[in-house]
């Protein structure tokens, strides 16, 4: 069966979702953006259909299934509660919501009106990362003890960029340390009940550089280091018992090498390709709907926005939007 899209927004991602139906031999059912005459341009660039003027045309419009969100963080929830009321399944950008109050309140709409709801976590939809989880199962590399993360992109210092703004919820964590911890949830055996942290403020205030310690109750550890101002390598490191693996340009990898300790010994890995990132995402989402697969991580996501929620709450960084509602 073959569901209808639509994209709520015309940016980088979502030339990414119109690309990847391309692939596929489709193309999105419609469009919608806060700026009209760019959806239109959005729409005759790949033929889309439908242009709608607002999203309450595309709520209406029984002919739609699935809303691809990627506007900013912080006007998601608004999105996610119209949406989903309206009984239309979703898959958000990350970071899926502002906080865990707002994945919360959205998971029990998905519930009252039997839609998939989740979050466009690439890790979570790479083959690789699924590959590497069955040799992990096979336990010839013995248990996990310590995962490494290291995220960092160099933005220019302009304060009013979505990277800075506090108006535009911007910030390490929710932009770039939802990567890594999502990235830890998928190896961990269970969820982290003990973290620290340390941040280094940007001048707008939001958190430009971030260390975090983790580790859950079956003592596995890892460690995060994130920065939105000193570019870093974007490295995965997973350590057990007998060896350890290593995954660069993690959130969309396509290759690791695996290291045998006893021997040194690597292995390499490879599968999939970083270029279909947004395709494995729409096929597992596709496949959560017609019932052919139950899994779209939404355990994991929930558990990552609750320690990003948790550590916000401990440096005391709120948005606008959450000042407002206290």
């Amino acid at each position: 069966m073959s569901y209808n899209w639509v994209s709520l927004g015309c940016g980088v991602i979502a030339n990414q979702l119109a690309q990847s139906m391309e692939k596929q031999g489709r193309t999105l059912y419609g469009v919608v953006n806060r700026t009209y005459s760019k959806a239109i341009e959005f729409a005759e660039k790949y033929n889309i259909p439908n242009v709608y003027r607002n999203i309450d045309e595309v709520l209406h419009d029984e002919n739609v299934d699935i809303i691809y969100i990627s506007t900013p963080h912080n006007t998601h929830i608004k999105y996610l509660k119209e949406a989903l009321k309206a009984r239309k399944h979703i898959l958000c950008e990350k970071s899926i919501t502002l906080n865990i109050k707002e994945l919360e309140e959205a998971k029990q709409l998905a519930i009252e009106n039997n839609v998939i709801l989740a979050e466009a976590m690439t890790i979570f939809h790479m083959p690789l990362y699924k590959k590497l989880n069955e040799i992990i199962k096979t336990k010839k590399l013995g248990n996990l003890k310590i995962i490494q993360m290291n995220f960092g992109s160099y933005k220019e210092y302009d304060m009013k960029n979505r990277f800075f703004n506090p108006d535009l919820a911007g910030g390490a964590l929710l932009d770039i340390g939802v990567y890594a911890l999502s990235f830890v949830r998928w190896f961990m055996s269970e969820k982290p009940n003990q973290v620290l942290s340390q941040v280094k403020y940007a001048p707008s205030g939001v958190d430009e550089q971030v260390g975090i310690l983790l580790m859950n109750p079956s003592n596995e550890m890892a460690t995060i280091t994130l920065s939105l101002h000193a570019k870093q390598p974007k490295r995965g490191m997973i350590a057990f018992d007998n060896g350890y693996i290593e995954i660069y340009e993690y959130p969309r990898g396509e290759k690791a090498v695996i290291t045998y300790t006893n021997n040194n010994q690597q292995e390499t890995i490879q599968c999939g390709k970083t270029e279909d990132a947004l395709l494995y995402e729409i096929i597992d989402m596709e496949m959560a709907i017609s019932g052919q697969k139950n899994e779209m991580y939404l355990d994991y996501t929930t558990d990552v926005m609750s320690i990003m929620s948790d550590i916000r709450k401990e440096w005391g960084l709120f948005y606008p939007e959450e000042k407002n509602k206290e």
